[in-house]
């Protein structure tokens, strides 16, 4: 088992390993529990609930049918229901819909109640219920409407990966390897040198990479937690959203039928051609980006005529601010800036290398 401390304004352990759920029983003693979670984990929840004093089972969609404000509104009538109060605690169990769903729920609820996440997809584990940030979607956009809320605790326990299609593994992956790109190049030499071996989620490359990957995480949420406004190369929380405003925009057109791994691939490769024109990121290090993501089964290119649709939707991405569209960009595998600003022409033409 690795432990990750995320020392935030209120820290708390990511443990990640096998089993780790079983710590669930001593976090919970004592409060109810509103285990929140979609029917693809039953074989998770079922156990939980024998287990557990005083479950309030709450059963969602899955993926990202979960984060809407019917669903979120009825699980706000189930806690009114069952009469939780502050002394309770919300259990996000799930991938990283489910996840961000149950924080939103347990930060609004109250206006703030205890949060555990027990994420069940790399995705989950790597990004989503780490860090604090919990939300829903609109017709309008990805995560438009939600919270910072942080846990009390992150399980991350990797039996749970087993059950996973290789589809959600290698969506996961992307945000471990976008994690290479913006803090630790270790992740993407360990990425490279065995693909295959790096998306089975009982191999010690995957248990590096992810820890790795939490510990990133855990190291920028840490020190700016809310997403402080970054400038130049002074660059907060922002930088996780390395590949993420063409990814939302991808995943909105998509009628979020891509999963948000899928999507930022393409994301990443489109950030690394913007860095090439703004920054001097080398051409090796854009087709590096490109070959990583191919060895992984992920997505490479969109179709181009999707652009004007896209670039309206990513005047909605939170790190824009009035008109002015800002990216978060690299210079070199490890070193990060924000790109304010690029001209139409140059955003078009680094669309235009996605084409298939």
């Amino acid at each position: 088992m690795s432990v990750v401390e995320v020392n935030g304004p209120a820290p708390y352990e990511v443990r990640i390993g096998s089993g780790v759920v079983k710590g669930l029983e001593r976090l919970t003693t004592g409060s109810r529990v509103a285990l929140i979670h979609p029917a693809s984990v039953e074989f998770m929840a079922a156990p939980l609930r024998g287990r557990l004093d005083r479950v309030i089972d709450i059963e969602v969609p899955d993926a990202e049918a979960a984060k809407t404000s019917g669903v979120l509104a009825g699980c706000w009538d189930r806690l009114a229901e069952a009469g939780m109060t502050r002394g309770d605690v919300v259990v996000g169990l799930g991938g990283g819909a489910t996840t961000d769903l149950a924080g939103f729920v347990a930060a609004t609820w109250m206006r703030g109640i205890r949060l555990i996440q027990v994420p069940t997809t790399v995705l989950g584990m790597a990004d989503a219920a780490v860090g604090g940030k919990t939300g829903i979607n609109i017709t309008a956009g990805k995560n438009l409407v939600g919270a910072f809320h942080e846990p009390a605790a992150v399980l991350c326990d990797t039996d749970a990966l087993n059950h996973l299609p290789i589809r959600e593994m290698r969506s996961g992956m992307a945000e471990i390897v976008k994690c290479g790109f913006i803090n630790d190049p270790r992740i993407l030499s360990i990425v490279e040198a065995d693909p295959a071996t790096v998306l089975d989620p009982e191999s010690d490359a995957f248990a590096e990479v992810l820890t790795r990957a939490v510990g990133v995480k855990a190291s920028v949420v840490a020190t700016d937690l809310t997403e402080s406004t970054s400038r130049g190369d002074k660059v907060g929380r922002e930088r996780l959203n390395y590949g993420h405003t063409l990814a939302h925009a991808i995943e909105a057109h998509q009628h979020f039928t891509w999963r948000h791994g899928e999507a930022d691939a393409v994301g990443m490769i489109f950030a690394a051609e913007l860095s090439s024109r703004e920054l001097g990121l080398s051409r090796q290090t854009v087709d590096r980006t490109r070959e990583i993501m191919a060895g992984l089964g992920l997505p490479t290119t969109f179709e181009g005529t999707a652009w004007p649709q896209l670039r309206a939707t990513m005047n909605l991405d939170k790190k824009t601010r009035g008109t002015m569209l800002r990216f978060v960009g690299i210079s070199a595998p490890g070193k990060v800036s924000m790109i304010e600003g690029p001209a139409e022409e140059e955003l078009q033409e680094c669309f235009a290398t996605l084409r298939p």
